[in-house]
């Protein structure tokens, strides 16, 4: 028996206007929405980045940035790609922190509702090569 991420669940201001941020930025497939129904807490939409498994459910969201945040492995030649995708919806990038040659590139961004997202070009393999 193994353990894998199921999915991942923000809490969200605006059901629609985060949809579209994910799809956006993340091009997430809308596969479920709730409406008024509620099986869970609250409204819901469910999304597919690739196979990870995205919901978002409406409530308060965080009241401040904090620095927990979500990790997405991108190749380096993509960035530039995911930093206009951003721009075009004005996002904020991000600076962000020094990094040891060779552990790889990052951009950081947050959301409407406070989450922190960073699009990663290393690995754990070379992060811990490059720390030793």
């Amino acid at each position: 028996m193994g353990i894998e991420i199921s999915h991942i669940t923000y809490i969200v201001k605006d059901l629609n206007r985060s949809g579209r941020f994910l799809e956006k930025i993340f091009s997430a497939k809308e596969i479920y929405s709730s409406g008024q129904k509620t099986y869970s807490l609250a409204s819901e939409k469910f999304y597919l980045i690739e196979k990870l498994w995205i919901c978002i459910q409406e409530g308060e969201p965080l009241s401040q940035e904090t620095y927990n945040h979500i990790a997405f492995k991108v190749d380096e030649n993509e960035l530039e790609i995911y930093i206009q995708k951003l721009e075009e919806i004005d996002i904020k990038i991000l600076k962000g922190r020094s990094r040891v040659e060779g552990e790889g590139k990052s951009i950081y961004f947050y959301d409407f509702d406070n989450h922190l997202f960073e699009l990663h070009t290393g690995t754990l393999s070379d992060r811990l090569k490059h720390y030793q």
